[in-house]
Parts: C-alpha cells; structure tokens; sequence
C-alpha cells in the first residue's frame, strides 16, 4: 500500500492509474455497457459516427457497432497484455533465479538460452508460433510471453548476482537454510521490485503485438479486438476512415496508459532506494 501510494504522488503515475483503472471498469463491466455479441449485425452498414445517438461511434462495412467492439475489445486486449506480461515475468523470474544463485556450467547454458531467444525478435517469434500451432488467445499469450521472458531472466539473474553476497544471505547458509529456500525467501523478494517495474513495458509491447497479430489476421476470429478492427477498417480507409481511427485511439491510450503508470513506479522505485 505505501508504494501505491507513493506512486500516486507522482504525476505520471497518478495519470497512467487513472486511465488503466478506467479501461479496467470498462472492461469488468463491457457486457453492461454493450450488451449482446459486439460482433452481430445491429443496423446499417457505414453509418457515419455522431449521426445516430443509437450507435455513437456508427458501423462497420457489415452493420456492427463500433463503440461495443471497442469495448469488448478492451477485455482482450488487457486480458491478453496481462496474462502474457504474468507468464513471461514468471518463466523469467524462474530462469533468472536459477541462472543467477546457481552459477558455474548451469548458468552458461542457461544464459546461451536467453541470448538465443534475444537474438530473434519478438514479433517475428510470435508471428511464427501462432502461424504454426494456429490462432486462439491462449496460443497468442503464450506466443507473446515466449518472445518476452528473456529481458526478465537477464534482469533476474543481474540481480541475484548482486543479492546473494549480502550478509543476511550469507547469514541464511550460517543457520543450514536449504539452498532453495534461500533463494525463494531470502533472494526472490529482494530482486522482485526491478523486475516489476519491467512488466508494465511488457504488457504495453504484448498489447501491440496483439493487435498487430489480429491486424495481420492472426487473432482469435471469434473475438472482436482493436487490431482486427483497424484491419477492416483499412479497406474503407478513403470514405470511413473513423472504422480504423477510434480503435486505433483506444490503442494508443492503452498503451500511454502503461508507459506513464511504469514512468510512475520507476520513480517511486528510485525514490525508495534513495
């Protein structure tokens, strides 16, 4: 609670809380706001925003209405940052740890493991996973969390290193703590911070890359999200152009969201270590 409430203090942190919260509620409460599958025919095809008070934000080319996709589109988008930001941080902090307090031969090959999956880029990896096994929203998450971990374990591992030649770890193995629990009780804590403060950038790079996966036609077909709709609104850029720009708008706050809620923790990190 203290470090949430110094990261209200904070300008950047005060403005990222305030519109995640609210892309949160919008969210929980999609299926009260937009009532019905987002992705039925409700009127007429290409009506223009701000004409009809029925649909706020208008159509699409087959009659749907904007404003419910992009608010169904808001679930899978954080779902899918989220749940991808918690797996990679997990495979990360596991890695890390092991690489970090186990050292000699284990740490070599470990991290010849993390400079392989470094050295490919992440979209690249994702588009390939979900070409091969298909698309679906588990398989994107895990597709995004795999090209993710590596910059976890690297700062996991960079972390334990400095950790564990502290006097209360070296007093931990004095008492005849197991090695394990040394590293999960008395190392993890101490190196979790810094990697936390790095998962709202990865949940902000798995936001994109999930629209750009659905953009390219790779998402789940039976779920409305931001980049498939940017992706049919592209083919009637000319005389719609709204189709494209308001999910497109709802991409980019998101993702400012993220970025000045992380500004914030860094800050109240720097703060605290101060």
């Amino acid at each position: 609670m203290r470090r949430i409430r110094n990261l209200m203090k904070t300008p950047e942190g005060m403005a990222g809380f305030g519109i995640l919260a609210t892309l949160i509620l919008v969210a929980l409460f999609a299926p009260v706001l937009s009532p019905g599958d987002p992705l039925r025919i409700a009127g007429d095809p290409l009506l223009a925003p701000f004409v009809d008070p029925a649909f706020p934000l208008g159509t699409d080319r087959l009659g749907r209405d904007v404003l419910a996709g992009i608010i169904h589109g808001t679930r899978t988008s954080l779902a899918v940052g989220i749940a991808a930001a918690i797996a990679a941080i997990a495979i990360g902090l596991c890695v890390g740890l092991a690489a970090g307090f186990a050292g000699g031969l284990v740490e070599e090959a470990l991290m010849r493991v993390i400079d392989a999956f470094q050295i490919v880029p992440s979209f690249l990896l994702a588009l390939a996973f979900v070409s091969v096994i298909g698309a679906s929203v588990p398989v994107v998450v895990l597709a995004i969390a795999l090209g993710a971990w590596a910059d976890p374990a690297r700062l996991t591992r960079a972390q334990v290193l400095s950790i564990r030649e502290r006097d209360y770890v070296a007093a931990a193995r004095v008492i005849g703590m197991h090695p394990v629990e040394i590293a999960w009780k008395e190392i993890l804590p101490n190196a979790l911070p810094p990697v936390l403060a790095l998962s709202a950038i990865i949940v902000a790079a798995a936001i994109l890359t999930e629209a750009a996966l659905s953009f390219l036609g790779l998402g789940d077909p039976n779920i409305v999200t931001w980049g498939s709709m940017i992706a049919e609104g592209r083919n009637v850029l000319r005389s719609s152009p709204s189709l494209s720009i308001f999910p497109g708008i709802a991409l980019v706050v998101t993702v400012i969201g993220v970025y000045l809620l992380s500004e914030g923790f860094g800050k109240t990190l720097a703060g605290s270590e101060a």
